[in-house]
């Protein structure tokens, strides 16, 4: 075999089992989030699997460019199926609890995927004849990896951000399906299941119903029933609903938001004023807000065309800046009288690196001295949990004491607005005791 056809090949297995990777991780998202303790796994699992692969590859001892054809067909059809939006869905609602839809997609579409993959690199070094072992193996690696460099950047940065996640799941069955080919020549036998391959993966990856779908999040816009409202509409990001409004007038939002309004608009009493929020959603906010100034901030890009597009279905108010919501605190030079905290990747999931006492103290870096910060949280109704308990507690382990607002107290889930001042800072606190009772001294004090 030729050797530049060696390392094409290989580039194409590099190149499409870490897009698959980063595929999957994308495609978990919007079921159980993007936290270390999701992608460590499933990264572990990923390489477990491939080093299996490599094993397996090894004992190959002939038949070597009809084995990797094959491998390269199986993975195809494991990556344009396995991989698509409407296949995971499937998953994650009809395999319950969440971990067993996980373990079944790692282990049924996953591994098996990088397993053949794996294969690659050992078996076809095999034809790799006029070179020594250590110069085929180094130079079959360096395409693979080469291929996988260039996959990651490719798939991440450009297909998912303007075609999205459909589209880079058929263009890795594409990619293998053309590395088969390659490897097996024009045989009538592998032309026919190559093209019944793509045309499969094509025809699931299309029925994928997302109103957008880009490498941070999948959005759906739709209608939705709710007693009272005139067609009202709602704004999903990731299978959450992040926003509502309908064609009333004025119009209705959820109730966190107008709680949120509430607080600024009427209980502050806030005009002519800067306002920072974390996360958009809908942009619902700042909707036909015309008093203050909003700046929102949101990893994704597209978020904002995508609301103006099909959601509000005008131009939302206020600049949008696209940053990491902990990033942009921690760099700012701008200080504002509000910020707003409403920052989720799925269902009630922040992005971990948000919850800790470091982002906090951020948000608190960017308030002016009189300023509040709003936070809009989504834990247990009851506030019982270990979650709960200790996400109050860091947040007032920066500002001080804090209200809290549980909306929703009925459900076990609901949202739990927090708001906090800049003025406040962290105290001790005592307990009044019958023996010794200062409450009488601490009124006075506090008048």
């Amino acid at each position: 075999m030729p050797r530049y056809l060696i390392y094409a090949i290989v580039f194409i297995e590099g190149f499409c089992s870490l897009g698959a990777e980063i595929i999957a991780l994308r495609r978990l998202v919007p079921h159980i989030g993007s936290s270390i303790i999701v992608t460590a796994p499933t990264i572990g699992f990923f390489l477990l699997a491939l080093a299996l692969g490599y094993a397996s590859g090894a004992r190959v001892a002939g038949n070597y460019s009809a084995i990797v054809s094959r491998n390269f067909l199986i993975a195809a059809v494991l990556a344009g199926v396995g991989l698509a939006g409407v296949s995971v869905d499937w998953m994650f609602a009809h395999l319950q609890p969440a971990p067993v839809a996980y373990l079944v997609f790692i282990g049924g579409v996953l591994c098996p995927l990088a397993w053949l993959l794996g294969q690659t690199v050992p078996i076809l070094t095999n034809l790799m004849k006029h070179e020594r072992t250590g110069e085929a193996s180094g130079m079959a690696l360096y395409w693979s990896t080469l291929g996988s460099f260039l996959g990651s950047l490719s798939l991440s940065l450009i297909v998912m951000q303007w075609l999205g996640v459909s589209a880079a799941v058929f263009a890795c069955a594409l990619g293998l399906v053309i590395g088969s080919l390659l490897l097996a020549g024009r045989t009538v036998k592998t032309a026919l299941f190559s093209l019944l391959t793509v045309a499969v993966a094509a025809g699931i990856n299309s029925q994928h119903e997302v109103t957008a779908d880009t490498a941070y999040a999948e959005y759906i816009i739709g209608n939705v029933d709710i007693p009272g409202q005139q067609n009202p509409r709602a704004f999903w990001v990731n299978k959450s609903t992040a926003s509502l409004i309908d064609d009333a007038e004025p119009p209705n939002y959820t109730r966190y938001i107008k709680h949120l309004r509430q607080i600024l608009l009427d209980d502050l009493g806030f005009k002519d004023k800067d306002i920072l929020v974390l996360g958009a959603g809908g942009f619902t906010l700042s909707h036909r807000e015309p008093l203050n100034r909003y700046t929102y901030v949101d990893i994704d890009p597209a978020i904002r065309g995508i609301a103006e597009k099909h959601f509000l279905r005008e131009p939302a108010l206020g600049e949008f800046i696209a940053d990491d919501a902990r990033r942009f605190v921690a760099t700012s030079t701008r200080r504002f009288d509000a910020v707003v905290v409403d920052v989720y990747s799925s269902h009630n999931s922040i992005p971990s690196h948000l919850v800790t006492r470091e982002f906090w103290a951020g948000s608190r870096r960017v308030l002016k001295a009189d300023g509040i910060l709003l936070a809009n949280l989504i834990l247990d109704g009851k506030l019982e949990s270990p979650y709960a308990r200790n996400l109050l507690a860091t947040i007032e382990s920066v500002y001080g004491r804090c209200a809290v607002d549980v909306l929703h107290k009925g459900k076990k889930q609901a949202n739990v607005e927090v708001s906090c001042y800049a003025s406040s800072q962290p105290g001790k606190t005592g307990i009044y005791l019958d023996e010794k009772n200062q409450a009488d001294l601490d009124m006075a004090r506090s008048r």
